[in-house]
C-alpha cells in the first residue's frame, strides 16, 4: 500500500486547533462559566487539532486535558494539563509550543492532580467551571461541544478528506489481495496493517463472509475461511477524526445472489442522502429513512441494525431513530461541512455505508479511491462488489 500521507496531513494540528479555539471560547461564554475543561478523547482531540496521539485508545478520559478560559488572552487563554509522564513528549512533539499553550505537568500517581491543576490555572472553583461531562466540574456543556464541532472547520475538512481516502485504500487494498479460502482474520490483519501504516487505527473492524455474513449483522472475524463472499467494515480514526465505510468482494455467483439486496440498501441510502441538506433537521432525515425502508419493501427494518449519522470526533456524534422526537438531537439542523455516515442494512448480509461531507450542493462522497468498481443508483455513485474470478 503506498504511503499517501501528504505534507498537509502532518502539519494541520496547529491550523485545526487555531480554528477550533474561537468555538471553544463561545461554548464557555454561552454556558456562563468562568472557563472550560476538556477531558474526553473526542473533545481534547478537537481542541488540540489531533495534536496528542492517544496512549490508551480505549480510555474514556484522556491523559491530556485542555483548560480554556472564557475570554481569550495572548496565549489564547489555554493551558494543557497532563501527567509528568506525558509532558516531555508533548513539549517536544506536540503543536503546543507553536500555539503558545503552556504544558503543565502533575504527578501521575495523584488521583485528583489533573482536577486541582485545571482549577488552579483557570483560577475559579470547580462549581463555576464547565466541562465535557466530567463529574468534578459544575456545568455540563457536552451537548453544546458536540453541536459546535460537527460543522467542521476548513483545516478539519482537509484532514478528514485525506483520512477518508486512506481508510478506503486500506480496505480496498486488503480485499484486492483476498484469495478464496483465506481466513477472515488474515483479511482483517491486512486492513489493520494498512491503516496503522498511515497513522490511523481501527476502533471498528469487522470482516466476515459466506454464511456468517448472511446470518449476522456484525460478523466479527473468528478465523473462519471465506470462500465466496466477504464484507469488510472499517471505522478509522486519525488525529481524533473518524470515517466509516463498508466494502464487498465476491465470486461472481455470490455477487449475483446478493445483488438485489445490495441494490435495495443503496436506494434507501440514496433517498436519505438526497434529503440531507444544510438547514434540514436530523429528525426529518430519520423520518425519510423510515419512509425509504418502507418504499423498498422492508418497513421497520431499521429496527434491526444501527443506522449511523453524523461522524467526526466520535464514531457517531449522535445516533437517533425514527420517531425519537424526545431526543435533544431531533430538531438539530444539519450544517454545511458536517460529515455523515449512514448505514442502512437489511437481513441477508446487505448494507451500504460510506462517509460523506455535506455542503450546499449536497453530500460529497469522501471514502473513495480511483480504483474500485462503482455503480450509479438514484443520482449517487456507490461502491459495487469487487468480483474475484479465481
Amino acid at each position: 500500500m503506498p504511503n499517501i500521507r501528504s505534507e498537509a496531513t502532518l502539519l494541520v494540528p496547529v491550523q485545526r486547533a487555531t480554528a477550533a479555539l474561537p468555538r471553544l471560547h463561545d461554548v464557555a461564554r454561552r454556558s456562563g462559566a468562568a472557563g472550560l475543561v476538556l477531558t474526553t478523547p473526542a473533545s481534547v482531540a478537537w481542541a488540540t487539532g489531533g495534536g496528542n496521539p492517544p496512549v490508551d485508545r480505549t480510555a474514556a478520559t484522556d491523559v491530556v486535558w485542555v483548560a480554556v478560559s472564557a475570554e481569550a488572552s495572548p496565549s489564547g487563554g489555554v493551558h494543557v494539563v497532563t501527567t509528568d509522564v506525558e509532558a516531555p513528549r508533548l513539549r517536544a512533539e506536540g503543536p503546543f509550543a507553536e500555539l503558545g499553550w503552556p504544558v503543565v505537568a502533575v504527578p501521575w500517581w495523584e488521583p485528583d492532580a489533573l482536577i486541582r491543576e485545571a482549577v488552579r490555572v483557570l483560577g475559579q472553583p470547580e462549581s463555576s467551571i464547565a466541562s465535557d461531562g466530567h463529574a468534578s466540574f459544575g456545568i455540563d456543556v457536552s451537548h453544546d461541544l458536540v453541536a459546535s464541532r460537527m460543522s467542521l472547520t476548513a483545516p478539519d475538512v482537509d484532514a478528514i478528506r485525506v483520512l477518508a481516502h486512506d481508510a478506503a485504500a486500506a480496505v480496498e487494498t486488503a480485499l484486492r489481495q483476498w484469495e478464496p479460502g483465506e481466513s477472515d482474520r488474515a483479511i482483517a490483519g491486512r486492513i489493520a496493517q494498512n491503516a496503522e501504516a498511515v497513522g490511523a487505527c481501527a476502533p471498528v473492524l469487522l470482516v466476515g463472509g459466506d454464511d456468517r455474513l448472511r446470518r449476522f449483522r456484525h460478523p466479527v472475524a473468528t478465523g473462519d475461511p471465506v470462500d465466496d463472499l466477504v464484507m469488510a467494515v472499517l471505522v478509522a480514526n486519525r488525529g481524533g477524526l473518524h470515517v466509516a465505510l463498508t466494502r464487498y468482494a465476491a465470486r461472481p455467483a455470490a455477487a449475483t445472489a446478493l445483488s438485489a439486496a445490495l441494490d435495495a440498501v443503496r436506494r434507501i441510502h440514496a433517498r436519505v442522502l438526497k434529503h440531507c441538506a444544510p438547514g434540514v433537521t436530523a429528525g426529518s432525515v430519520l423520518d425519510e429513512l423510515d419512509a425509504a425502508y418502507a418504499a423498498a419493501g422492508y418497513a421497520q427494518a431499521w429496527r434491526q441494525h444501527y443506522q449511523g449519522g453524523p461522524i467526526a470526533y466520535a464514531q457517531r456524534e449522535f445516533e437517533i431513530t425514527p420517531g425519537q422526537q424526545s431526543s435533544e438531537w431531533w430538531d438539530h439542523q444539519l450544517e454545511s461541512d458536517t460529515a455523515l455516515a449512514w448505514n442502512p442494512s437489511i437481513p441477508g448480509g446487505a448494507k451500504d455505508e460510506d462517509t460523506y461531507l455535506l455542503d450546499t450542493h449536497g453530500p460529497e462522497l469522501l471514502t473513495q479511491t480511483d480504483d474500485w468498481p462503482m455503480v450509479e443508483r438514484d443520482g449517487f455513485t456507490r461502491p459495487s462488489v469487487l468480483l474475484v474470478e479465481n
